[in-house]
């Protein structure tokens, strides 16, 4: 018969590939289930309020109507969720797929099975399949595992979860328009099951069997599964644990898959007493906690509970002698067990002869104390046991008392297993590898030693003093021949052979009284050592490798191994070497991955690499979090380091009296330095120690881990510090604000946070200037993408984001007040403090003054001290933060500008008289203050809100120009060779991009060369830009739009008049306006349109002055009116702002207006 899995073999690849995807499935859901998006469970009030009306479980369906008229009756509603499917329809499609391949799964494994049933596979069909080796393993393999994704996915994924995402992937995606979509029985299989993972949960009835037949699946298979499990050793694996007593842990892996396939037939386990006993009494004498798939341990008694029959087959297991005697047992064999290991390990014990004379021994040692740590590990497991279920309380206490468990000592015994296992396996693997070299050697030297001694009673060579013995000489001959003639091949005829030499070289010493020679004996001796070896070395098989590594299984403890990370780190906190120890644990556990692994590597199938991946990820991921404790005391000890540097440690002066040295010297302080940075490079040295190890298929340096430990812990403590140092009060007065206070403490603590490190970098080999730019600049970029999520509708999630990181991960806070992060609160305490309604700002001194006490608030000082602060990345994401907010500011004030001016008649009207009275706009408005006062007057209410949105575009266009001024002073200053890189190559780029514009033949930078793009975020970062330049929104036509500016600017110019000092200020302090932000305010809002408009607008402010001079002069009143001086004041900051040249100002306005109004000044 072919191999049945062979490739050519349809009917054992068919299922083969059933079952390797089924492993594939289950390391999907695992993964997934780290990513579920927290909306979706509704936890938060504040979720529920907000998505409550989109995120809907399966009563969806019964009235699908309903649900969307409720969020078609409300545009917001559908604005939101239609925001919500741009975030999230990513995620929702990667559960979508896993949930159908679920599916999937068991249609497929039921078409096979019918395919098998109707002889589709020739000469095969479900019994000869099943007595096949591989085809019943196979076919176990594949009803357990589809039992286990259930299982997995109602563990990971709560019910009503998945209903909330099956609902919204329904609504989201194209799926329910496609015919061949399967997405009901997607629904009906995964629909809620009413079980949750919660502690103290109540298990629903029927539960899991109702579940696992909803989709039905041949009950002749399921039993003849049964029976197969029932009866055979289908793995094989009672050879490796000879001794009775071990069989319970030899068919463990068997006891699971038995353990699942049990619900999918409820009866067994309700009603069939006397097979319950049978299995009970097979795989379940000793042991009542069990491990099912890559650690998911359930406990017999809580889930039996229900089920009659099972519930008493596993009374005898639980009752309290049995309990007593196993747990006694187990405690007997530790105390035995620990001398044994330790004996084992002492330096220089395990040399090779006493391995392969021991093998046995060695063996059976490693059996007993890998059975005993299962054993405890799983019956004194945490999550084994409900706190709240008395029984199982009662049951846990009494084996924690009888076995004598202490965590510490079990931990102890699994790292000298470990260690044991792994000298072990090198030994063997490096003496499998040698085998035959050695095995020729020793059959080398023997024969050599025989042919001398034939030459010896030749009698020919001198000074022996061999009396001639021509029989001898013979026999010798022969014997050399006969061991030349042993063939490696052949290794029993060869043992066999050699054990009949080595008597034959004792029996001849003793007839021909050959003793008397100690030359001839010590040759005899010297062949009879190496024939002894050469057995020795014969009977190195690899069975012995495979022994232990079936033995030494550990994926049992997959999850459970956490219970120990505290063990762990605390024991290499006092003792850093004992890394290397745990590198022989880590190992040991990578072990488990064989498990989910054989069979897709078997099938050859493309998964391995991301289950593989996966899995390795995971064990990596947990290595790095018990190492973690070695710079968490590095940092404890460098908090120390720093104390003392800074507080206790003078500085030594350069010229010092000799009386003084003492004084200086510190002897106390320094030692206390010198012992902490000794237990630092201690550490690192620990870590060190690991040397590079392949931990699944991910290859580990400790070098990296020591440097990734570092920068997680650093991102750990910085972003604590920022989150916390950065809250202020929103209610403090402008002038006790803490936001200076503040910043100044944050600095010194960022400066100890640098000093600490720069101190540190040598010690532990790692250049700390590196890693501290780029950390702090992560953490910073990440918070400030965070905040301005709040601005996006398609958000950046954790995963997206570039600057997050798995392995050094920004933590994440919750927000204290409505920004985000720490950004948003400094970024809005700033915007707080300089609000242009009660702070004036006077550009001369770029100072903020109180409009009411003429107090300072703050100047430009604040920028140079966020820059010691938060650094570059700090000044530039607060700029980046002050354009999403210039941008969300423009996009209402055009929505506003839609409803109260372009929607309402009246304002209309006035609009189109006022356009009928001012045209032409070169001539002059009769009777031009009745004219323009009368329309504002008419369009008074609109002009409030239209103030607001301008004053806070140009209080933040303000604030960008301070960030961009300080952002250029400091790069001039810290990295000159930049600057004027960046200077002139933004200059000779913008003369190329003018000189294309004059002649289209020179070159341009193509649309996909990032060029531009990348020069600008240089620009950017070194201040070389003006924020007043930069188009922020995009705009479509807007009808009135000069003339309603132009409107807004006549309507306030009444509140400001000028001051000789101070130039334009507010009237009165119960009004408040101030001049600079509105100013450029007006001029940010101009920019985002067509230049025409703002042609119009200071046409229509030419006109205005010209009117009212024209007014004045036919009045024959002498001053100039204060509404003329303050268009005045607008026409020339617009040409100081601007940059443009003066005629464009002269264009509108007669010079000699200027000049006049140049006498005022």
């Amino acid at each position: 018969m072919v191999d049945f899995l062979a490739e050519n073999n349809l009917c054992g690849q068919a299922v083969l590939r059933i079952v390797s995807c089924g492993n594939a499935i289950i390391a999907e859901l695992l993964r997934l289930s780290e990513f579920i998006p927290s909306i979706f469970r509704l936890k938060e009030k504040t979720d529920q309020q907000k998505y409550g009306d989109i995120i809907c479980d399966f009563s969806y369906f019964k009235g699908p109507e309903y649900y969307e008229g409720k969020l078609e009756a409300k545009p917001e509603l559908q604005d939101l969720d239609e925001e919500f499917r741009d975030n999230n329809i990513e995620i929702l499609s990667r559960f979508y797929f896993a949930f159908e391949s679920v599916h999937k799964y068991i249609v497929d494994l039921n078409r096979y099975l019918e395919d098998l049933n109707e002889g589709v596979y020739i000469q095969q069909t479900l019994e000869t399949v099943l007595l096949n080796e591989d085809g019943k393993q196979l076919l176990c393999e594949a009803l357990y595992l589809y039992g286990v994704m259930l299982l997995v996915v109602d563990q990971k994924m709560e019910g009503e979860v998945r209903e909330r995402m099956l609902v919204s992937y329904y609504r989201y995606s194209a799926a329910r328009s496609s015919a061949d979509s399967n997405l009901d029985d997607i629904c009906k299989l995964l629909r809620s099951t009413g079980y949750s993972s919660q502690p103290g949960a109540k298990r629903p009835p029927n539960y899991p069997e109702s579940y696992f037949q909803r989709v039905p699946i041949s009950e002749t298979f399921i039993s003849m599964v049964i029976g197969r499990l029932r009866s055979d050793d289908i793995y094989n694996q009672v050879s490796a644990y000879p001794l009775p007593e071990h069989r319970s842990t030899a068919l463990a892996n068997q006891a699971a898959m038995l353990y699942v396939i049990l619900f999918f037939t409820p009866s067994i386990l309700h009603t069939q007493q006397a097979k319950m006993r049978e299995i009970v009494d097979k795989y379940f004498p000793d042991n009542w906690v069990i491990s099912i798939y890559m650690g998911i341990t359930v406990n017999l008694l809580e889930a039996w509970e229900p089920y009659k029959a099972a519930k008493t087959a596993l009374n005898y297991t639980l009752d309290q002698a049995n309990i007593r005697e196993q747990a006694s047992r187990y405690a007997g064999s530790i105390d035995r067990l620990r001398p044994q290991l330790q004996q084992f390990l002492k330096e220089g014990f395990l040399r090779e002869e006493i391995v392969l004379d021991n093998i046995p021994k060695l063996l059976n040692c490693l059996r007993d104390c890998n059975v005993a740590i299962r054993w405890l590990m799983l019956h004194t497991a945490e999550p084994a046991y409900d706190p709240n279920n008395k029984r199982l309380r009662q049951i846990k206490d009494q084996v924690i008392n009888d076995s004598k468990y202490s965590p510490k000592i079990l931990f102890q015994l699994l790292l000298d297993t470990a260690q044991f296992e792994f000298v072990l396996k090198e030994m063997f693997k490096q003496m499998l590898s040698e085998k035959q070299l050695k095995w020729e050697n020793y059959k080398e030297e023997g024969s050599e030693r025989m042919t001398e001694l034939a030459e010896v009673f030749s009698g020919v060579k001198p000074l022996t003093r061999v009396e001639k013995n021509e029989n001898l000489q013979a026999w010798f001959r022969e014997i050399s021949k006969q061991i030349l003639s042993l063939n490696y091949e052949d290794s029993t005829a060869a043992g066999r052979k050699t054990v009949q030499l080595i008597q034959a070289l004792e029996e001849v010493q003793e007839f021909h009284q050959l003793e008397s020679n100690l030359q001839v004996c010590q040759f005899l001796a010297d062949t009879r050592k190496f024939l002894h070896q050469m057995i020795r070395t014969i009977n190195i098989k690899e069975e012995v490798l495979i022994t232990m590594q079936i033995i030494g299984d550990l994926s049992y403890a997959w999850q459970l191994i956490d219970s120990f990370t505290s063990i762990m780190q605390e024991s290499i906190r006092a003792s850093p070497s004992m890394v290397t120890k745990l590198r022989a644990t880590f190992l040991k556990l990578a072990s488990a991955l064989d498990l989910p692994l054989l069979r897709i590597n078997q099938a050859n199938s493309p998964d391995l690499l991301s289950v593989s991946q996966y899995y390795s990820g995971e064990l990596v991921s947990y290595v790095r979090k018990v190492l973690q404790i070695i710079p968490e005391s590095m940092f404890t000890s460098l908090a120390k380091i720093i104390k003392l540097q800074i507080h206790d440690i003078m500085e030594v002066p350069t010229r010092l009296d000799k009386d003084k040295l003492r004084d200086y010297a510190q002897l106390g302080a320094r030692y206390e330095v010198a012992k902490l940075t000794h237990a630092i490079s201690i550490f690192t040295e620990g870590i060190l120690m690991m040397k590079t190890t392949l931990v699944g298929i991910i290859k580990v340096d400790p070098k990296q881990l020591l440097e990734d430990g570092i920068r997680k812990e650093l991102v750990r403590r910085v972003a604590f510090a920022l989150h916390k140092g950065l809250i202020f009060n929103p209610k403090a007065k402008l002038q006790t604000s803490e936001l200076m206070p503040k910043l100044k403490e944050m600095a010194a603590t960022m400066d100890g946070f640098y000093r600490s490190f720069e101190y540190i970098q040598d010690y532990v080999s790692i250049y700390g200037l590196k890693i501290w730019q780029e950390e702090v600049s992560r953490i910073i970029n990440y918070n400030v993408e965070q905040e301005c999520n709040n601005f996006l509708r398609t958000k950046i999630q954790d995963w997206q984001s570039v600057y997050q990181s798995t392995h050094i991960p920004i933590p994440k806070y919750p927000p204290v007040d409505e920004s985000a992060t720490f950004i948003g609160r400094l970024c809005r305490e700033i915007l707080r403090i300089t609000d242009p309604k009660v702070t004036c700002y006077i550009d001369q001194m770029n100072t903020w003054y109180d409009m009411k006490t003429h107090q300072e608030v703050t100047n430009n000082r604040l920028f140079s001290e966020i820059q010691d602060t938060l650094g570059t990345f700090g000044l530039n994401g607060l700029d980046r933060l002050l354009c999403f907010m210039i941008v969300k500011e423009l996009q209402n004030f055009l929505i506003m500008f839609q409803k109260t001016v372009l929607m309402d008649r009246s304002v209309l009207d006035t609009l189109k008289a006022l356009m009928n009275a001012v045209s032409p706009v070169k001539g002059i408005v009769g009777n031009a203050s009745k004219v323009y006062s009368t329309a504002v007057a008419k369009t008074q209410k609109i002009w409030p809100s239209y103030l607001e949105a301008i004053l806070k575009v140009g209080q933040m266009q303000i604030l960008r120009q301070q960030i961009a001024n300080e952002l250029n002073y400091s790069c001039k200053f810290d990295s000159k060779h930049l600057a004027a890189a960046l200077e002139n190559l933004n200059k000779s780029l913008l003369a190329d991009i003018e000189a294309h514009y004059q002649d289209p033949s020179l070159p341009y930078p193509k649309e996909d060369n990032p060029l531009l793009y990348e020069i600008a975020a240089y620009l950017e970062a070194a201040g070389v830009h003006n924020p007043l330049n930069k188009i922020y929104i995009t705009t479509k036509r807007l009808s009135y739009f000069p003339i309603v500016n132009f409107l807004f600017l006549v309507a306030q110019l009444p509140k400001l008049h000028y001051n000789k000092n101070q130039g334009m200020t507010c009237r009165k302090s119960t009004d408040p306006i101030d001049w600079p932000p509105l100013v450029l305010g007006l001029l940010t809002l101009l920019k985002q349109f067509h230049s025409r408009y703002t042609e119009q607008f200071l046409a229509l402010i030419g006109q205005f002055i010209r009117s009212l001079m024209d007014q004045c002069t036919s009045q024959k009143i002498p001053e100039m009116p204060s509404d003329v001086v303050g268009g005045l004041m607008f026409l020339e900051d617009y040409v100081h702002d601007t940059k443009l040249p003066r005629k464009v100002a002269e264009a509108h306005v007669p010079s000699f207006i200027f000049d006049e109004f140049r006498t005022i000044l």
